[in-house]
């Protein structure tokens, strides 16, 4: 993809908006981040040609890395990037602990004698509920770093309509 940045001018965004670590090991600080102030979006590390940059959240831990490369191609920036997964066991498991949970509750339950109706209908409501937002959640939390992505370095999108 094209940016409208140059290379100079692509770097020193990256310096001015990214906190230098490694993004697969980003630990948040939950409760104690109410103390901490980062002004950075992105979390990671860069090099001349290459960059891994993550979302800077103190409160829950990123899902997803930008992993890419860069280089000047005349007056414009050619930037290739993929969005890839931290750890395909937190992803896994935010997917699927849902439906283990909905089993296994109903198991219980149907083990039971005398459970009432309603308490059916409560568990398995919150779990379809807590399944919808997980999914929902994981999706926008990809999007909207995509989206930041671009927006800050100017990028171009051919795949936009």
């Amino acid at each position: 993809m094209k940016s409208k940045l140059t290379v100079k001018e692509f770097r020193n965004k990256l310096k001015a908006n990214t906190k230098i670590g490694s993004p697969r090991f980003k630990i948040p600080l939950g409760v104690l981040a109410l103390f901490v102030y980062n002004p950075k979006y992105f979390y990671g590390s860069f090099s001349d040609s290459s960059f891994e940059l993550t979302s800077n959240s103190n409160f829950s831990p990123p899902l997803y890395m930008l992993k890419g490369s860069y280089k000047s191609n005349g007056n414009e920036l050619d930037i290739n990037y993929s969005v890839e997964p931290i750890g395909k066991l937190r992803i896994a498991w935010i997917k699927y602990f849902p439906i283990i949970a909905f089993i296994m509750f109903n198991c219980i339950f149907y083990f039971q004698t005398d459970v009432p109706t309603f308490v059916y209908v409560l568990f398995n409501g919150a779990i379809i509920l807590m399944s919808l937002f997980a999914r929902w959640d994981m999706e926008w939390k990809k999007k909207k770093l995509e989206r930041k992505f671009n927006d800050l370095f100017e990028i171009e999108n051919p795949y936009k309509i």
